[in-house]
């Protein structure tokens, strides 16, 4: 039997599992999800709370040390919560992929979607952000981090609140549950992918 694959989880708090038991966060849920599937994974942590895109740069590079075979990319929020400049956002994730894939790993990005506050214009850039990066660096794109939950509460299954922490921000243990089993499929591709190469 061969080594389990190491995929990094590079991102904020979502990932980090802020404000979550251990057990309840994104990481260890999403490691969980793949190992009843049959995948032989070790995801390793890499998310800090409040991160930015900027903030995944100034640490990409060690974050890729030796025995990462893939990489999950969810940032965004955070510049999102700012209101960053699209075109700095847009330059900092193009960095990160780049520095992935100049390790010759394959990556999954994770999309956001923006919030109207900011304007139609501001949410029509942010929004085509994702897709175009995914296809200018040839990674797989997961379309949007809380789609479990969105169809959730599209279906009626449950309120909002029901779903997040009481910030109203961070998901609860159950919204988090909703986005692994959206996300998830898109891994497994990803641990494909990382198969395919080896």
């Amino acid at each position: 039997m061969g080594e389990p694959v190491t995929i990094l989880a590079f991102g904020d708090s979502l990932t980090q599992g802020y404000g979550l038991p251990a057990s309840d966060g994104f990481v260890p849920q999403l490691e969980a999800w793949l190992a009843e599937r049959g995948a032989e994974v070790e995801l390793i942590n890499a998310g800090v709370s409040g991160d930015t895109t900027a903030g995944g740069v100034s640490r990409i590079d060690w974050a890729l040390g030796d025995g990462i075979d893939g990489v999950i990319v969810a940032l965004g929020g955070n510049d999102l919560l700012r209101g960053t400049p699209i075109d700095s956002v847009e330059e900092n994730l193009d960095t990160i992929l780049g520095r992935i894939d100049a390790k010759g790993l394959p990556a999954l990005l994770v999309g956001y979607k923006a919030t109207p506050n900011y304007g139609p214009d501001y949410k029509e850039g942010f929004d085509a952000l994702f897709p175009k990066l995914a296809e200018r660096h040839d990674v797989r794109l997961m379309p949007y981090i809380f789609r479990g939950m969105a169809q959730a509460v599209d279906a009626g299954e449950a309120e909002r609140a029901a779903l997040f922490q009481p910030d109203g921000i961070h998901p609860n243990a159950r919204g988090v549950k909703l986005n692994v089993a959206e996300i998830g499929p898109y891994v497994l591709d990803l641990i494909e992918d990382v198969e395919a190469r080896s």
